[in-house]
């Protein structure tokens, strides 16, 4: 079976040469090719050769190996199976052999196979993408060779992170919180380390300003993931509130779930086999009499009666000498006409004080009534007429002491008539 060459995978018109991204695979081609030996073919010769390029890879002390030393070392392997493997990654440059017919690894092998190794060491914690990538840029750094590209990578894996948390949170349920809490605390190492990374970049002053870009933006993701655990915690609070406990017996509905959730499939379905119905029973809440009693008004023609006559009892005489309370709008009232004929502007405190603290907080919350305006108040009535008169009130920002009338301290500000304002 032949591979279809690179044109046939571009458009009509366009050379391979025209597409800047394809130069870097292009440069990178005998590393592309050893990956490629790697992972081509069926899951068993892909693991084949991985284990036996691992197994000359580890023995640091004793780097050369004999044929007979490599079948003595894998010994579990079939000969036939192992000299087809070898004869493989020989042929495509991942192993060495020398003049004394000795097999080594290759350069282009140690370094696929010191990245396998990176990538399973990941593999075995939470969330591996996110330790490699951070390691990863910390040795870049290490080096002094960190690309835009190496921290757009984080920066993809950051804001994915965020949307998952966010995905979670808006769910509502209790379990995908959870398991989102304890990811992010996994993760909490990695979002340190590369805090510090960032920090290093942007304390230098030669950093290039795409790199300098990204990392802003990095610092950005993190710091919203630093928020994001006291968004699961009002979230779990909010669930808190809703959790309904089973009778006396302290055991709650997310309980119950978290045992469901730990059982297969076939025991649910045995639990739900008695439970559910394919047609729903109705059940028939009569007796013998009650059906009997039925009956007998059906063939009286009484049921028909009962069902017209459906009209409401005549009303209940009103009680005499009830009198309906009143709204007390005197203090309103006085009010008004004391403001109406406020000869000058006079301090905020002076004008509200009197009768004690209750008084004067009505007549504060009245005077805010005349910042809505007289269009936002009614036609007709006392608060008609009070939020139509020419008064203005300033408030500032500082407080003033009063000592009397029920009143320590209060803002300081002033009431005028409005034909009195300064332009």
């Amino acid at each position: 079976m032949t591979e279809a060459p690179l044109t046939d995978f571009l458009a009509a018109g366009v050379d391979a040469d025209e597409v800047p991204e394809l130069a870097a695979l292009a440069s990178a081609r005998p590393l592309l090719e050893a990956f490629i030996t790697l992972f081509r073919g069926t899951e068993a010769e892909v693991l084949m050769r991985l284990l036996v390029l691992r197994g000359i890879g580890r023995e640091a002390d004793s780097p050369r190996w004999s044929p007979e030393a490599l079948r003595a070392r894998f010994t579990y392997l079939d000969p036939v199976k192992l000299e087809t493997v070898l004869k493989r990654l020989r042929d495509n440059a991942l192993l060495a052999i020398g003049e004394d017919g000795h097999y080594a690894l290759s350069d282009i092998g140690r370094n696929a196979v010191a990245a396998i190794a990176m990538l399973l060491r990941f593999g075995e914690e939470e969330d591996a993408e996110l330790g490699f990538l951070t390691a990863q840029l910390a040795g870049l750094q290490a080096v002094g060779s960190i690309t835009p590209e190496a921290l757009g990578h984080l920066l993809s894996k950051l804001n994915d992170l965020s949307w998952h948390f966010e995905e979670a949170i808006a769910s509502g349920s209790e379990f995908r919180i959870l398991d989102a809490r304890r990811r992010l605390s996994a993760n909490g190492r990695w979002l340190d380390r590369g805090t510090d990374i960032l920090n290093k970049l942007l304390a230098d002053p030669e950093v290039d300003f795409d790199i300098a870009r990204i990392a802003q933006r990095i610092g950005l993701a993190q710091s919203r993931l630093a928020r994001v655990d006291a968004s699961f915690q009002r979230a779990l609070n909010k669930i808190e509130a809703q959790r309904v406990t089973l009778g006396g017996s302290g055991i709650s509905s997310s309980d119950v779930a978290a045992w469901l959730r730990s059982l297969d499939a076939h025991r649910i379905a045995g639990l739900a086999a008695d439970a559910c119905a394919t047609v729903p029973e109705l059940a028939l809440l009569a007796g013998g009499h009650e059906l009997l009693d039925r009956a007998e008004a059906m063939l009286e023609g009484e049921s028909a009666a009962t069902d017209t006559q459906a009209a409401l009892p005549p009303p209940d005489a009103e009680p005499a000498g009830v009198t309906l309370q009143a709204e007390d709008l005197r203090l309103l009232e006085h009010f008004t006409h004391r403001l109406g004929t406020l000869p000058v502007p006079q301090p905020l405190h002076q004008v509200i004080a009197g009768g004690g603290f209750a008084p004067a907080s009505y007549r504060l919350s009245l005077l805010a009534l005349l910042a809505d305006g007289a269009e936002a108040g009614p036609e007709d009535g006392p608060v008609g007429s009070f939020m139509r008169l020419p008064i203005e009130v300033a408030f500032s920002d500082t407080l003033t002491a009063v000592g009397e009338d029920e009143i320590a301290a209060m803002t300081l500000g002033e009431v005028r008539p409005r034909a009195t304002t300064p332009a």
